[in-house]
């Protein structure tokens, strides 16, 4: 099999160490040789594994993802050698070979002859906002677990108050909590503290919050998860003021994606950290759609078509891209709500949001790349799509492409009566 490659390196990556394969052409210029060598995955030992792969002209680096173990040793690279973040299940080494030089062997071999390709990784300043948004998410899951938490105490002292409130955590909650907190337990005292539309219920508040909740016992629980909600809000609101100055340059693209419909402040920031603002990566907007796992697999073989299930992609991205669907399905008067509706009565709700989420990322794809802003194509989009006049018009432009001058004219559908 002929080379693609000269010289390039395969790495497999280890939490301590890195081995490394390098191939190249012997002094004879007809066989090619390996040179393997052991580093450690210290910076300086990274900065020595460097200097080697500059020692043998090295154009070419591909290593294996391994959870995070590989972040290090690509961002001492890549300033100096083109790196290649290869996927794991595209290195099936051959059964009973199983070492660690036979691995970066055989990475090197893979990579000299073409035969895997890169996965997509962002540039530096898209990383780092990729590490924050995702910071973020984990800390407003963890939030929404110590509400959890508060409910679970809650339930446990008798009090009823998600069987008349709307959910656990709000202002009014939180005043009928620190009430609890300070000895108050008089269900009339703790009904009055409600606010807004929730004084409109004080009534079943009443008999909702009627309780046996022991201070030394479920307060000292509920204190404690109060104090954790309030830092994490901190910290999120810390991590929100920090991703706004990443993304100031950006503003303006920021602003397009916006108005997608379903699109809010917090899921644009997280789409640009997860797929990028440099479209030219992917040629079209169906590789990112097929890079992203928002579109149906192929599997056929011998002329037949078998399920072809959507193959896992981010789930960071996969997560923002659901809540923007379901909430796209939910406006009003757009295409987006539109083809929901007609999916789903269809082929089902699961099928109808993931073809909401395609519709999502590949209207980013075009905005981000022609920096424009979203053109609504209305809910009767599909009306006029299947339309007759749609087809005439499709149908001219087929022919037209194959040579013919087409002149089209409306035939007339009125009959003359039959004479008596």
């Amino acid at each position: 099999m002929d080379a693609v490659v000269e010289r390039c390196a395969g790495l497999d990556v280890h939490r301590d160490n890195v081995v490394a394969t390098v191939r190249f052409l012997a002094d004879d210029g007809r066989r090619f040789k390996l040179s393997t060598r052991t580093f450690r995955a210290t910076i300086a030992g990274l900065t020595e594994l460097r200097e080697w792969l500059a020692g043998f002209a090295v154009t070419l680096v591909g290593m294996e993802a391994t959870g995070v173990y590989w972040k290090p040793v690509f961002q001492v690279l890549e300033e100096r050698f083109e790196c290649w973040l290869l996927n794991a299940q595209h290195l099936r080494n051959v059964p009973g070979r199983k070492t660690d030089v036979k691995d970066s062997e055989w990475i090197c071999q893979l990579v000299a002859h073409g035969l895997v390709r890169p996965s997509f990784v962002p540039p530096p300043e898209i990383r780092r906002l990729r590490d924050l948004t995702r910071f973020r998410k984990a800390q407003i899951n963890e939030r929404t677990r110590a509400i959890l938490r508060i409910e679970k105490v809650l339930q446990d002292a008798g009090i009823k108050l998600t069987s008349v409130a709307s959910k656990a955590w709000s202002m009014s909650a939180r005043a009928m909590l620190e009430a609890l907190l300070s000895g108050v337990s008089e269900p009339e005292q703790l009904a009055e503290l409600a606010k807004g539309r929730m004084r409109a219920k004080i009534p079943q508040l009443r008999e909702a919050l009627q309780s046996r909740f022991k201070t030394d016992h479920h307060g000292i629980m509920v204190a404690q998860l109060i104090a954790h909600i309030d830092t994490l809000d901190h910290a999120i609101l810390m991590l929100d003021e920090k991703i706004e100055q990443l993304l100031a340059p950006h503003q303006r693209i920021v602003e397009l994606l916006c108005t997608i419909p379903g699109v809010a402040l917090r899921a644009a920031q997280v789409l640009i950290a997860e797929c990028g603002l440099d479209m030219t990566r992917f040629p079209t907007a169906g590789h990112l759609a097929s890079w992203a796992g928002i579109c149906p697999g192929h599997n056929e073989s011998a002329g037949r078509r078998r399920s072809g299930r959507t193959r896992p992609g981010p789930k960071w991205l996969s997560d923002t891209l659901t809540e923007a669907a379901k909430a796209a399905a939910r406006t009003k008067g757009t295409y987006f709500a539109a083809h929901f509706a007609q999916l789903r009565g269809r082929r089902g709700e699961p099928k109808a949001i993931g073809a909401t989420r395609h519709d999502i990322l590949i209207a980013y794809y075009y905005i981000v790349r022609d920096e424009v802003a979203f053109r609504e194509l209305g809910p009767d989009r599909l009306r006029r799509r299947y339309s007759p006049e749609h087809r005439a018009r499709r149908l001219k432009r087929q022919l037209e492409a194959l040579g013919y001058k087409i002149t089209l004219e409306q035939a007339d559908t009125e009959q003359e009566a039959p004479a008596a």
